[in-house]
């Protein structure tokens, strides 16, 4: 890897700690079952509206039918607002509805915090259906994610102790406190950060231009619209969701080299946040410490995996004269699909956060990348995109392997596994098995019928084993939230959009529930004094312990798919 990649990657992560740190503090004081007086008054109003209040705790099971019930709602408002955005206000391009499957897949792609985009942004959604609909839902299915990592933090840090078993927090107090203390002010200084870069954010009607390459009197309509706002929850809350069809490659959404490395901030500053607010609730910040060193060493990995092998470039290029090599005048390598504004170094660093992240923004098309440094990003989300992840996924799904990891060194050692004091019995491991094995099957078994169905095979442009990428990598996104996709794959139809949807939704409920099942038990047990024989949960060796549980139990599923698809194109493009 260059010094310029190496350079990069470093400010990226000093410039990461210095803004995660104070934000784990917010985070975890708003955990915490109390307040500020003067932050209760601004909520008062929002409890009564909910017909809730801060002291009612719920336990697990009422938690996870709020949670549902508020994002199937949310659901079901966002697909009606598609469907009648013709008729309703704030359309100065004149949208008219969106057909039904689209509807249907979009819904359930930001309700979910996927933001997989089968349609052009500028093209299809009015600016009511931009502000009301998709960048609402950017913060409630933000709030969402952190809240369940706020339920599994607290089952935890709970004692087991008085008439409150199984209880995990208040959800609505949880979705209240995360968008208007955290979310909303993050987003509003990370919004008017991105405007002085550059970012439009207006509501006028698309702008006529002429541009120098076209005919005589030819215009071209440039979209407008509320851009800056809608990108900052996009990032912050890894959501991903495009206001242009280019996504974060277009230059009213990402104008600058500064805005970029803001972006990329973002979609981690949260998720590294969360790492230490967890250390602090639970009352050890050498915990959150050590979550995310295994965190920052699987992703530095997989970041020199991806500019290593976008630097080698294409070796069927080379018999045709065509000149690879980084020098003063150009970048070198493999650019194909690049943003050219920023280079391989960025495009490939870009490539790796949204994907270990629960982001899917893009600024270059990982389709066009080469085969290993495609499969980077598809792995990062196999994983479960535990490296960093989503807002509150990341933290909750690597907290899932955690467990698991020190169960396996109960295994070895002979001695009843616990971790944090809390006894992990048959009931948490049935739990975090299910949790596990959801994704792998929403993704292998959603793979092979596109794969067997006409209607899935009538989508793939690129035959052979990079077609079987582009499906297996679209069916990765949609079950892991992520909403990336390499776009060689033709995936707005019916088949798709209902495929797609249906990943997306029992992707991310299938896992909320159970892990909000594991916070319940968890909170019901007492926390034991740790002793001479309890497993060290904050040093080098658990790190190690936890990163190996991490490849082994969340990679070995795909290893066959990978070795179909982008394996068996690397080794047919390299002989």
């Amino acid at each position: 890897m260059a010094a310029s990649a190496w350079a990069l990657l470093g400010l990226f992560l000093a410039a990461l700690l210095v803004l995660a740190w104070p934000v784990g503090r917010l985070l975890a004081a708003v955990c915490g079952e109390r307040v500020p007086r003067w932050m209760a008054r601004v909520e008062a109003p929002l409890y009564r509206l909910a017909g809730t209040a801060p002291a009612q705790a719920m336990h697990w099971r009422r938690y996870a039918l709020a949670l549902l019930a508020f994002n199937a709602i949310g659901a079901v408002f966002l697909y009606a607002l598609q469907r009648l955005q013709g008729v309703l206000p704030l359309d100065p391009a004149g949208m008219g509805a969106v057909s039904p499957d689209s509807a249907f897949n979009t819904a359930v792609s930001f309700v979910t915090n996927t933001n997989w985009q089968g349609y052009a942004g500028e093209a299809t959604m009015s600016h009511l259906t931009q502000m009301l609909g998709l960048a609402v839902q950017n913060f409630f299915s933000a709030a969402t994610g952190i809240a369940v990592a706020f339920a599994l933090i607290r089952g935890f840090a709970r004692r087991g102790e008085g008439g409150a078993r199984g209880v995990v927090g208040n959800f609505w107090v949880d979705l209240v406190r995360i968008t208007l203390w955290v979310l909303l002010p993050l987003a509003f200084v990370l919004a008017l950060l991105l405007a002085g870069q550059g970012v439009i954010q207006n509501f006028d009607a698309p702008v006529l231009v002429h541009p120098l390459e076209a005919a005589p009197g030819g215009t071209q309509a440039l979209a407008m619209g509320p851009v800056a706002s809608q990108e900052a929850i996009k990032m912050l809350g890894t959501n991903g969701g495009g206001f242009f069809n280019a996504n974060s490659a277009h230059p009213f959404e990402n104008p600058t080299a500064l805005g970029n490395l803001m972006q990329m901030l973002a979609i981690f500053l949260i998720p590294a946040g969360l790492c230490f607010a967890f250390g602090r609730v639970v009352g050890d910040i050498r915990q959150g410490w050590a979550v995310l060193a295994a965190m920052t060493a699987m992703f530095v990995v997989a970041v020199v995996v991806v500019v290593h092998a976008e630097q080698a470039g294409n070796p069927l290029l080379a018999p045709l004269g065509v000149d690879q090599v980084a020098g003063a005048l150009q970048s070198g390598g493999n650019m194909e699909g690049k943003e050219v504004r920023f280079g391989i170094d960025a495009s490939a660093l870009f490539a790796a956060i949204t994907t270990a992240a629960s982001c899917g923004a893009v600024i270059s098309m990982h389709d066009s990348f080469t085969p290993l440094g495609g499969m980077v990003p598809m792995v990062l989300m196999q994983l479960g995109e535990v490296v960093f992840g989503g807002v509150g996924s990341g933290l909750y799904g690597m907290l899932v392997f955690a467990v698991l990891a020190v169960f396996i060194a109960g295994l070895m050692i002979g001695r009843t596994p616990e971790y944090l004091g809390k006894k992990i019995e048959v009931r948490e491991m049935k739990l975090i098995a299910i949790t596990i094995l959801v994704t792998p099957v929403l993704v292998l078994a959603g793979t092979a019928v596109a794969a067997l169905a006409g209607a899935g095979r009538a989508g793939i442009a690129n035959p052979g084993a990079h077609g079987f990428s582009e499906v297996l990598y679209a069916l990765s996104s949609a079950a892991n939230n992520n909403g990336s996709a390499f776009a060689g794959l033709s995936a707005n139809t019916p088949f798709y959009n209902a495929l797609l949807g249906l990943a997306m939704w029992f992707g991310r409920f299938a896992v909320i529930v159970p892990v909000l099942a594991i916070a319940g038990s968890l909170a019901a047990k007492r926390r034991l004094p740790a002793t001479a024989g309890t497993l060290p949960t904050h040093g080098p060796l658990f790190v190690c312990l936890l990163i190996g549980t991490v490849l082994l139990v969340g990679l070995l599923n795909y290893v066959p798919a990978l070795a179909l698809g982008p394996i068996v194109e690397h080794l047919v493009l390299w002989k």
